[in-house]
């Protein structure tokens, strides 16, 4: 990969949802069921496939409805990062897996986001900061 990754801790839980693909589904709905932080929810990420419809939210903001696996803490990866760039979630996901740390990873067109629960967060922090990445938080 070459440079440092940077990665910051991001306020608040989250909540991993699944629906039915062809549930009913509001996304603005979760924003205003989202706990009042000031900030709003860290992340909000909606993906569809034939099997399934998958939220990430905002702990207490989940769809009615769903099975939901709460209690996630999100690490950014500091970016924008170039589509260019190779490796990025492989070199986050080595060392946690080698750590025994499970990890649930989302990207966006800027960066990419590991999600990991909540009473792992120290020890992951602790595990990349080993691995060389700069971790704020």
């Amino acid at each position: 990969m070459g440079a440092t990754l940077r990665l910051r801790v991001l306020p608040g839980r989250l909540s991993v949802c699944r629906l039915p693909p062809g549930a009913p589904f509001d996304p603005s709905a979760l924003f205003s069921r989202a706990p009042a932080t000031g900030a709003g929810p860290a992340i909000l990420s909606v993906a569809l496939s034939a099997e399934e419809l998958s939220v990430v939210c905002a702990e207490g903001a989940e769809p009615a409805g769903a099975r939901v696996e709460s209690g996630w803490r999100t690490l950014k990866v500091q970016g924008p990062l170039d589509f260019g760039l190779t490796g990025v979630l492989a070199a986050i996901a080595s060392p946690l897996a080698a750590a025994g740390i499970p990890i649930f990873a989302l990207s966006t067109f800027d960066t990419d986001y590991v999600l990991v629960k909540e009473p792992l967060l120290p020890a992951a922090v602790g595990t990349l900061r080993e691995a060389g990445m700069d971790v704020e938080g």
